[in-house]
């Protein structure tokens, strides 16, 4: 997950140190050397990815200071809407550390006891999807959980339902459909065990006002008020993450460029299917 560029710049090793000391393991080790069922688990998965993004985002401050203080706007998604909120100031590194590793052993925990996965729907409109869910749904859980952008739908639930799932989108019309290797069924009421222990958690952080609006998953808007992101960050553990939405509201601000921040490029991958031709960069490009 984490490339030797967190070894050599010492802003990123630092970060790396510092969540060790909080996590009581040796993130940097895991993420870079496994092993990959321990680094898989959501329980190790989710500060790791925390902490690549801000240790990559730390990499962006040292070569582009300027770009950085120019942002208008930020957005995260699902686990990513923590690296937004440390780089809008709303919370600080330690505490961001701290929820995610809650929340991850928490919604881990979920997963265990309620087995469940995700799949990516290629091809089908919203409408498609939900009916897809409809239909192979029966008796057990299944709903869309991550609109990403147009003909990018993930659907989630109990793994029978999942399998279910994937015939009958394919016999609606999908392309393709893709199981994801992700360890449950998140953003579905299977984690709602997680939630309570995630707002205890939260309710014991101090949130600071954003410096500038953060755009959450939950209902695709700019949210200023330290109270309200509190909120949605809890509801956002069994929420749909409505990322197009999201997108085009970060776009309807008049943005010039956007900046991925971590190793990958999903997320510019699903940016140009919402708005072709945007102009997108990336922090290793």
């Amino acid at each position: 997950m984490a490339g030797d560029w967190c070894v050599v710049n010492r802003t990123a090793a630092d970060l790396f140190a510092r969540a060790a000391e909080i996590l009581g393991y040796d993130l940097l080790a895991i993420c870079r050397d496994g092993p990959a069922d321990r680094l898989n688990t959501t329980a190790v998965s989710q500060p790791g990815i925390l902490v690549t993004s801000l240790a990559a985002l730390a990499v962006l401050r040292e070569r582009a200071p300027a770009l950085l203080k120019a942002a208008t706007v930020t957005a995260g998604l699902s686990l990513g809407e923590y690296t937004a909120l440390v780089f809008a100031g709303v919370l600080s590194f330690d505490d961001a550390v701290r929820l995610v590793d809650i929340r991850g052993r928490a919604m881990q925990a979920c997963a265990d006891q309620r087995p469940g996965g995700m799949v990516a729907v290629l091809g089908l409109e919203r409408e498609q999807v939900e009916a897809v869910c409809s239909e192979a749904r029966e008796s057990d859980v299944l709903a869309v959980a991550n609109v990403l952008c147009p003909g990018n739908i993930v659907v989630s639930g109990s793994v029978k339902a999942c399998r279910r799932a994937e015939t009958a989108a394919i016999a609606a019309g999908a392309m393709k459909c893709v199981p994801l290797d992700v360890a449950g069924a998140f953003h579905t009421q299977l984690m709602e065990p997680a939630v309570e222990k995630l707002r205890a958690a939260l309710a014991t952080v101090s949130l600071a006002t954003p410096r500038i609006p953060v755009v959450s998953n939950v209902d695709a808007r700019p949210h200023t008020d330290p109270e309200e992101i509190r909120a949605l960050l809890a509801r956002q553990v069994c929420g749909v993450v409505e990322w197009q939405a999201s997108m085009e509201q970060v776009l309807s601000t008049g943005v010039q460029a956007v900046w991925e921040v971590g190793p990958g490029r999903v997320l510019r991958g699903l940016l140009k299917r919402i708005r072709r031709g945007m102009a997108c960069h990336g922090v290793f490009d």
